[in-house]
């Protein structure tokens, strides 16, 4: 984010809030590319958002705009700046139903507590569906109205490139093909004209004041009741046992038949072909994020996802004949190569970061509280020749530019010593991850080089997994 930018929420903040805000400190990310910050005050905090998708802000503005209208529980909006792609919005708290989920369960059990809210959450996914979509504008959405054809073979279609070809599993390609037509017109037979909310899974689910929140419902369209039961009881890390499965689907069909008619056989038959293509999609996700992208914590959801595949191959009939496909999901179940990745190494992980101090420290998303940040301002910088304006850290002239500077080597030895004795304690202790970050003005030379040097210093020095990112680069090339 510009120094710019967080000026302005922050001036939206104290103008909504009639206060000085006192502290801005960024969220961990999640799946998608948006920024949130947590901005507080002496008495009153809310949530500033930064989107670089315009299209997308409109559809998520749009539907928390009417969402309020139908009474429905979604965060206020308090103010926008599309200009500047931005927006502040109600501060829900930081419990999600996947942490309240985690709080509660003690080893494979599933709490009546969590039983009853989760009832209480499906109840109110029915009124989004049908109350939520009454009078909706879905010319808003965004990047599409519906959950049609087209939509589901682009979700196919990612399982098949982010999936299935990354993760190496053979298949016919026409074939498969053929197979996905079949089941997106077995998954068309039913009624597709209901809100979907499309990613509703755990972690978009708040748990304030013990009632269910909604949010992150911007990718939101019309489409099939089936879809989001799907996402929701389906949610790969959530792993609810299946005879709670069955009572949640159970109570869904009852809640859903108080509002129309519903033949619960034909339902469960059409569910079970959503859930499967809910579940191909999320792998879609999980290759992309794991394989292609080397975010690591996202290959540890693949064995959950692959549990499900296997339960529903092995006692599910959807009455239709998916030949390829089924043999594709099968190779995938039989893979103890998958089924192990989220856990094949006890190897201490360093992730390694370089970023811009204008967009702000990275956040530690492995739950271990973060641990080494490295100012390289102090380095002589190339980016004041306009001869390295346009290369970066990675750069051949770059790296001969620092390999002249006696002030980049003495400050590397000084971060190669402090960073091995952590290294050296963390293995021996059994710990399982490790940030560096390295900042400097722009996140392009100084940073981008240090990091690099220190990826290949700790791979050369020590058996661990080295996982690095130039942040500031990242955000340039979206």
């Amino acid at each position: 984010m510009e120094k710019e930018t967080k000026a302005v929420l922050i001036t939206m903040f104290e103008k909504w809030a009639g206060e000085e805000a006192r502290s801005f400190v960024m969220q961990p990310p999640s799946g998608s590319y948006r920024e949130y910050y947590r901005i507080t005050g002496r008495t009153k905090s809310a949530m500033g958002a930064f989107n670089a998708d315009l299209k997308e802000n409109l559809a998520f503005l749009e539907f928390s705009k009417h969402f309020k209208q139908k009474g429905l529980p979604v965060p206020a909006i308090y103010d926008v700046d599309l200009d500047n792609n931005i927006y502040l919005q109600e501060d829900l708290g930081d419990v999600t139903l996947y942490g309240f989920l985690q709080g509660m369960r003690k080893g494979k059990g599933f709490p009546d507590e969590l039983v009853a809210f989760y009832k209480k959450t499906l109840k109110k996914l029915v009124a989004f569906q049908i109350k939520g979509g009454e009078g909706l504008d879905y010319s808003k959405c965004y990047p599409r109205q519906a959950f049609d054809r087209q939509s589901m073979l682009w979700d196919l279609h990612y399982f098949k490139y982010y999936f299935l070809k990354l993760a190496r599993v053979p298949f016919d390609e026409q074939a498969l093909e053929d197979d996905y037509h079949h089941l997106i017109n077995f998954l068309l037979e039913v009624e597709h004209d209901y809100f979907l909310y499309r990613d509703f899974q755990s972690r978009n689910v708040m748990v304030v004041n013990d009632d269910p929140w909604f949010i992150d419902y911007q990718g939101g369209r019309k489409g099939a009741l089936q879809y989001d039961l799907a996402s929701l009881l389906y949610d790969a890390k959530a792993d609810i046992p299946l005879e709670i499965r069955e009572e949640l689907l159970n109570y869904y069909i009852e809640e859903l038949s108080q509002h129309k008619a519903v033949d619960p056989d034909d339902f469960k038959r059409h569910y079970y072909g959503y859930v499967l293509i809910r579940i191909m999609q999320a792998m879609g996700a999980y290759g992309f994020r794991g394989f292609y992208e080397k975010k690591e914590h996202f290959l540890k959801s693949i064995p959950y996802a692959i549990n499900n595949l296997k339960y529903l191959i092995d006692t599910i009939d959807l009455g239709i004949e998916l030949p390829t496909l089924f043999a594709a999901l099968t190779n995938v179940t039989e893979s103890e190569e998958l089924m192990t990745i989220g856990q094949r190494s006890s190897m201490l992980t360093v992730s390694i970061n370089s970023f811009s101090y204008k967009r702000g420290i990275p956040v530690d998303v492995s739950g271990n509280g973060g641990g080494f940040v490295f100012d390289c301002r102090a380095v002589h910088n190339p980016g004041r020749y306009p001869e390295y304006a346009d290369k970066t850290g990675k750069d051949e002239e770059v790296i001969a530019f620092f390999g002249k500077e006696p002030e980049m080597a003495d400050f590397l030895s000084d971060v190669f010593s402090i960073v091995d004795k952590s290294v050296e304690k963390y293995i021996s202790r059994g710990f399982k991850n490790l940030m560096v970050n390295f900042g400097c003005t722009g996140g392009q030379h100084r940073s981008v080089y240090s990091a690099e040097q220190l990826a290949s210093h700790l791979q050369h020095k020590y058996k661990l997994n080295v996982v690095i990112k130039h942040v500031e680069q990242e955000m340039k090339r979206r």
